[in-house]
């Protein structure tokens, strides 16, 4: 499902370069669940990024589904995302204007169906992560905990084929983590393709492979 071949990225520093990621080469299949691991940085996010098609200022070859992503033009690789990938990120980038139901129906907008369809899906969304009773609350309203449950909602309410997660339990209570992490194993097995970059060891202990940075290096 997704291939990369030297990719590398680094940014100018006075006379010199500074590399964030050196010549890396990952292969992840799909049905994959893989694990982004690696002191503070190493590179885990920007790779994060890179994957996801919210980082273009990289060099090397990236295959998505069949598709070059190193050959597309911004407009395409945006296209790409937004059939292709859901994000969960530690901090909860929901839409302060829109509610909580208008948050999840926002992924499904780019998407060829009718608005019944899009009603029944955030309905189904709001009954999963147990957030009926929020559906018309706007962020600010929600404890940092729901603004994750809401953004983990609308990540997944489009059933990608690949979920990337950045710290994904990060500010939620154990309790929570650990449902967030069995929905996501359920997730891998109903066939989602999962890239987390966590921290924790328990975390990774859902997956069933683990990639490790250092200094912008895969650790081999």
């Amino acid at each position: 499902m997704i291939s990369l071949r030297n990719v590398e990225k680094s940014f100018k520093q006075g006379a010199g370069q500074v590399f964030v990621l050196r010549r890396i080469d990952l292969d992840v299949a799909r049905g994959d669940f893989v694990t982004i691991m690696g002191p503070s940085g190493a590179g885990k996010s920007t790779l994060l990024a890179i994957l996801g098609m919210l980082d273009a200022g990289w060099t090397g070859e990236y295959e998505l589904t069949g598709e070059r992503v190193e050959k597309m033009s911004l407009k395409q690789r945006a296209e790409l995302a937004k059939r292709t990938v859901g994000f969960v990120f530690q901090q909860y980038h929901l839409l302060d204007g829109l509610t909580v139901a208008e948050n999840l129906e926002v992924p499904l907008s780019y998407r060829d169906m009718k608005h019944s369809e899009r009603q029944a899906m955030v309905a189904d969304a709001l009954d999963r992560f147990n957030i009926v009773g929020k559906k018309d609350l706007y962020p600010n309203q929600l404890s940092g905990g729901q603004q994750q449950l809401v953004g983990i909602a609308r990540a997944v309410i489009a059933r990608p084929q690949l979920l990337l997660a950045d710290e994904p339990t990060g500010n939620l209570h154990s309790a929570q983590g650990e449902e967030i992490m069995k929905l996501f194993k359920g997730l891998n097995e109903q066939g989602t393709t999962i890239i987390q970059v966590t921290h924790s060891d328990k975390n990774a202990e859902y997956g069933n492979r683990i990639v490790r940075l250092r200094d912008g290096w895969i650790d081999r």
